[in-house]
């Protein structure tokens, strides 16, 4: 079994497990860990992510990350004097930051993302360099509804996780699922 598979397997069997109403928005995240040169067989796979999710009575809605800094930068005003001269984008980060968590936070509290719904985020691994995934939920985590699937690239190590196996760990509350036997 490849480990998108047992990913998969392991997914359907937590989204299975009844969901406590009595959670805190950082209680309600779930973080599929996977490894880092899986993603591409990953994002080929996540239509039966949907389809496991709505099997299990959920509702379901995929934000995708990955093209979040290219929309921000083509619409931002300054962004040929970036090019120009990159080092100067670093004091706009936060600007790009602020974007990524409004989109989100406008997924989560949209009407389609009630409380029965997932709300999925793929495309994490394109913030590498330009924001922390743990920023990112920090800020987003009370505006959960349901739940929010956070698709990982990375590696966990108790509740320390790390992007795409460079950065600094950081430590998350968040319910792991993973492909590992004993998850």
């Amino acid at each position: 079994m490849s480990s998108i598979d047992a990913l998969l397997r392991a997914y359907q069997n937590h989204a299975r497990l009844p969901w406590s109403e009595n959670l805190s928005g950082p209680e309600k995240v779930w973080m599929a860990v996977y490894e880092p040169a899986q993603e591409r067989r990953l994002r080929f796979r996540l239509p039966e992510f949907e389809m496991a999710t709505k099997a299990a009575g959920h509702g379901w809605e995929c934000v995708d990350l990955t093209d979040a800094f290219a929309h921000w930068m083509a619409a931002h005003p300054y962004r040929d004097t970036y090019f120009e001269e990159p080092d100067l984008m670093e004091s706009a980060l936060p600007e790009f930051s602020d974007a990524v968590v409004k989109d989100v936070s406008e997924a989560l509290r949209r009407s389609e993302a009630d409380e029965n719904t997932v709300v999925a985020l793929c495309g994490l691994a394109s913030l590498f360099g330009l924001m922390r995934a743990s920023a990112l939920l920090d800020r987003v985590a009370g505006n959960v509804r349901g739940r929010l699937l956070m698709f990982f690239p990375g590696q966990r190590d108790g509740n320390n996780y790390r992007m795409l196996d460079a950065h600094d760990g950081w430590t998350y509350l968040a319910v792991p699922i993973t492909g590992a036997d004993g998850d």
